[in-house]
């Protein structure tokens, strides 16, 4: 079991992509998503110069990576598995502006849809070969939470890197999301940036997403300077529960984010 964790410069709910009732990676971070398995988890956290203030050493979103699919192969499925992931910017739905199947591989090579990513960003997307699918994740948003002071070495919010360094934090990682005692494949709050698609300039990630991308090596560890892969010790035989429903916090599921609809058993 991985834990991957990294600073999100501005989250505009397109990477990753918590709405339909899945969370999707499937654009930007190309390291993690060639990475990352089944059953590694996933973090992200908020910026010190997001949208909407300082949002550093917060959870933005939390996913256990459920499937890995090559991005042809999510592609293929979109029409009938999640058809909201594919984009389609004239919608007054905003959640189906921010599509990530974004790459029509019928064609070769894949001709890219108008949705939040334009052609300076192809290369870095289609680098990351896979699409991280998850149905069990916890998206804060906006509303990101703070990360408990012994977890702040998890943090990576500077140039340069980390290795294996979480190890030692992954299993009191899931006991802490465990004790927030919260749904799992909900959405706790909306993204932090809405992106302007007056002028049809794309995501917010553009820009700085493809400096951050910048260091990563092709040779499948992450080692951009704002991510980190660790392995649990094989010591750590720690398994993720979800703690009992009652006594919930106040971190009720929007009603008006376009998630999940499941109830609560």
């Amino acid at each position: 079991m991985n834990l991957f964790t990294y600073a999100i410069p501005a989250d505009d709910g397109a990477a990753p992509n918590p709405f339909g009732g899945f969370c999707t990676l499937t654009i930007c971070k190309p390291a993690v998503r060639r990475t990352a398995q089944v059953g590694d988890w996933i973090a992200g956290f908020g910026s010190r110069n997001a949208p909407s203030g300082d949002l550093s050493g917060r959870l933005v979103y939390a996913m256990r990576v459920t499937r890995v699919i090559p991005m042809e192969e999510y592609d293929r499925l979109a029409p009938s598995s999640w058809p909201s992931k594919i984009p389609d910017v004239t919608s007054k739905d905003l959640t189906r502006r921010l599509g990530d199947c974004i790459y029509d591989f019928s064609t070769i090579p894949p001709a890219q849809r108008l949705g939040v990513h334009g052609p300076a960003n192809v290369q870095v997307d289609l680098r990351g070969r896979n699409a991280l699918v998850s149905d069990h994740f916890f998206y804060f948003g906006s509303r990101a939470i703070p990360l408990p002071d012994q977890l702040r070495p998890i943090l990576h919010e500077t140039q340069g890197q980390k290795s294996l360094a979480n190890a030692p934090y992954v299993c009191s990682f899931l006991d802490w999301i465990g004790s927030l005692r919260l749904e799992p494949g909900q959405l706790y709050g909306w993204p932090d940036y809405i992106v302007p698609w007056s002028n049809m300039e794309g995501c917010a990630c553009r820009s700085r997403r493809l400096e951050d991308e910048k260091g990563i090596e092709e040779s499948g560890q992450f080692t951009d300077d704002r991510g980190t892969s660790c392995r649990v010790p094989a010591t750590c035989t720690h398994e993720y529960r979800v703690m009992p429903a009652e006594d919930q916090t106040d971190y009720e599921p929007r009603s008006d984010c376009g998630g999940s609809t499941r109830s609560r058993g």
